[in-house]
């Protein structure tokens, strides 16, 4: 590292300061955290199995869960290998320009995450409310657009964001998270920063609440229509086809909307460790556990190929 006008320093490496400093902690840490990965990766990959082996989940709404499973899957292997390498490791570095990947696909794969959430709540919406013509509205193109859509919008707004951050002089090299994470970076710029965060406040609003808002355009009218379905029978089993989704909606976006909006004795640095470990681990681990324990089909494909496996034993 050398130092220009005795203020700015040209960082080749960043250290990380992790989530505890206590040996005992981190050993502890990294069993929960090894567990957590592990299930993440066979349920995550399950999931992908059972959707391109069995025909009959060949649907839009499976293609959509499949797209979520792939991109959960990919946000934890961004991220956690290196967590825990690190929660091992008595000194916790990054070299620059893997940062500054982590942090762009990290970034993408969030904001990817939150927009196919609310393009699964527009599909459940036409389900709910328009079965007849689902197929019809719901075709391969317009759900390949849709996934290609939420995509493309996460890792554009990614690429801006962190070509913003990473533009910034830095005065130091200490990161006070157990990754790159936009806000933890920009305090060590140099020069003033509110025009980044006003800029980062502005994509959490596009990333988070425009799709939120989607989602809550889409269940208004699901309710809307549950409501006026006779049949208690078919108002239960309307329902059933919305309630895997609704509650990871309402994990994904309440745990972000509470951390960052709700009042709290906890440091900004502390929420923004929570959102990440929620977002690193929990989320992926909880989404394919979630939609597969309350979805009877998926269930019924997971017993079809155990009983192939058993079978040709």
């Amino acid at each position: 590292m050398g130092q220009e006008n005795k203020t700015q320093t040209w960082v080749s490496e960043f250290i990380l300061l992790g989530v505890s400093s206590d040996w005992k902690t981190e050993v502890f840490l990294f069993v929960l955290v090894l567990t957590m990965y592990l299930v993440t990766l066979v349920a995550n990959v399950l999931i992908l199995l059972l959707i391109g082996l069995d025909s009959r989940l060949h649907n839009p709404m499976y293609f959509f869960l499949s797209v979520l499973s792939f991109v959960d899957l990919s946000y934890s292997i961004s991220f956690v290998p290196q967590m825990l390498a690190h929660l091992l490791s008595a000194r916790k570095s990054i070299p620059f320009y893997s940062c500054v990947l982590q942090l762009y696909i990290v970034l993408a794969l969030g904001g990817s995450e939150f927009f196919l959430l609310g393009a699964m709540a527009y599909d459940r919406y036409v389900a709910v409310c328009h079965p007849l013509r689902y197929t019809v509205i719901m075709h391969g193109r317009l759900c390949l657009g849709l996934a290609a859509g939420c995509l493309g919008a996460g890792f554009t707004n990614s690429l801006m964001e962190t070509i913003i951050t990473f533009r910034l002089p830095l005065c130091h090299n200490v990161i006070n998270h157990f990754g790159c994470e936009t806000l933890a970076v920009l305090r060590l710029a140099c020069v003033d920063i509110s025009f980044n965060k006003v800029m980062v406040a502005i994509s959490g609003f596009l990333v988070i609440m425009l799709p939120c808002f989607l989602v809550l355009f889409s269940y208004v009218r699901i309710v809307a229509a549950i409501l006026n379905i006779h049949s208690a029978q078919g108002r239960s089993k309307a329902f059933g086809t919305c309630a895997s989704h609704l509650t990871v909606v309402c994990m994904c976006f309440g745990a972000t909307i509470f951390t960052y909006l709700a009042p709290g004795s906890a440091s900004s640095e502390d929420k923004e460790k929570m959102v990440a470990l929620f977002y690193a681990l929990v989320a992926p681990m909880l989404n394919p556990l979630i939609y597969s324990l309350r979805n009877k089909e998926v269930m019924a494909a997971l017993r079809k190929v155990l009983e192939k496996f058993r079978n040709k034993e």
